[in-house]
């Protein structure tokens, strides 16, 4: 088929999933013209974003939702978290963290990434200023002083031409857009799987959360509706095909094998699927005319649940520089939201929170994905000194909730118009 007509549009976000439909829906206030790329249609199953996997979903990131006023769909399909325990398997050490010691209701939300996903998808369709391209997939990205220029292949085999003051990439750790801007990224596969499902605990799973580390992995379980559980077990390649190769009632006995039976007996267990787990990081957040923003930017391994988290607070800096240039722009009609210097505070902004997350994370990886008797003596000892050391605990849950250092607008709750 032949092309379409160029259009020009303020931002273009490349990328429909979680993270870029909610940039978009975050900057809808400002009366920018947005459009958004989508390569994977929502209904089919190669749509990662809104799957049956469960989300958790920090303090900050629930402001967020607040802020843009998504969050009473959000909350209705979602799950209260109000304490946290931690511990290692066959040791002494554990640690837990309770939102009614942190004054909060409580310390994140469990959804379903299908339920998030059905609230955002209605919300774009109501922004009248905002075209979703679904599916379509950018081929190539031309960058001069004034424009990006993207151009797209639409699902029908046709070809069109964006141009855009502001291009962000929000298309995943393998972001291709990434790569057109020129920006590299460093990888560092762990070598391991994250078995994800969900499963009937005995007990009542009662709000809390639980984070197991076993000598196979990692392993938590999330509360999720009608008293079930959301599983997330990492484990090596290897012991991920085994796991996946066992009948229900197999797996389940593995899984009992290594948490224990703090929730009595394991049930009713359902589909299980496996993802293989790496660490990117961007070698920069910007180039003229682009920036990134969620796992294009920064690709976390799942150990804290915390990934969706950073890229939230990614979308309210990036709104909040935007915003911030917009009303200081002597013609508001002219405004440029890809002008060098905002872009130079958002990477500014976002360096250290990225940083922080990515080497807390790698670090509990390591730490304990070590089978070393000194590092399973600094585990326990760790885990103690958690919760008796003051002030310490209270440090962590800020960290985990989204609150610490300098927070953009809607992470603290506040519109941006």
């Amino acid at each position: 088929m032949g092309d379409k007509a160029e259009r020009h549009y303020d931002i273009v976000v490349a990328g429909g999933g979680m993270i870029g439909s909610s940039l978009a829906l975050a900057l809808a206030p400002l009366g920018l013209t947005l459009a958004v790329v989508e390569a994977v249609a929502r209904t089919e199953s190669a749509q990662p974003s809104f799957d049956d996997r469960s989300t958790a979903l920090s303090r900050s990131t629930q402001k967020t939702f607040e802020a843009m006023g998504l969050w009473p769909d959000i909350v209705a399909g979602s799950t209260p978290i109000r304490r946290i325990h931690v511990s290692d398997r066959g040791r002494f050490g554990f640690s837990h963290v309770d939102a009614a010691e942190q004054g909060v209701e409580a310390l994140g939300y469990v959804v379903v990434n299908r339920v998030l996903g059905t609230v955002l998808q209605s919300a774009i369709h109501d922004v009248r200023e905002l075209d979703l391209l679904c599916p379509a997939t950018i081929r190539d990205v031309e960058i001069d002083d004034e424009h990006a220029n993207v151009h797209v292949e639409h699902g029908d085999g046709s070809f069109e031409r964006l141009s855009c003051r502001l291009l962000v990439a929000a298309d995943g750790a393998a972001s291709t857009v990434r790569s057109m801007m020129g920006i590299s990224a460093q990888r560092s596969d762990y070598g391991q799987c994250a078995i994800v499902g969900n499963l009937m605990p005995e007990r009542r799973i009662d709000h809390q959360a639980y984070e197991r580390f076993t000598e196979r992995g990692p392993m938590a379980l999330l509360p999720v509706t009608d008293n079930r559980a959301a599983f997330v077990w990492i484990v090596s390649g290897s012991d991920a095909r085994n796991l996946l190769a066992l009948d229900d009632a197999a797996c389940v006995a593995a899984m009992q094998e290594e948490f224990g039976f703090r929730l009595g007996r394991f049930s009713k267990i359902g589909k299980r699927a496996a993802y293989p787990l790496a660490l990117s990081k961007a070698s920069r957040l910007t180039v003229p005319r682009g920036v990134l923003v969620g796992n294009s930017a920064h690709g976390l391994h799942p150990v804290a649940a915390q990934g969706f988290n950073l890229g939230m607070r990614d979308v309210a800096a990036l709104c909040d520089c935007i915003a911030d240039a917009a009303d200081a722009a002597d013609d508001p009609p002219v405004f440029d939201p890809g002008d060098a210097a905002l872009l130079s505070r958002y990477a500014q902004w976002r360096r250290v929170d990225q940083a922080r997350l990515v080497g807390i994370t790698d670090g509990l990886v390591r730490l304990f994905g070590s089978r070393s008797a000194p590092a399973r003596i600094l585990r326990n000892v760790g885990m103690l000194g958690f919760d008796i050391v003051p002030g310490v605990r209270t440090l962590f849950a800020k960290q985990m909730m989204g609150l610490s250092g300098r927070l953009p607008r809607l992470s603290r709750g506040v519109p941006i118009r």
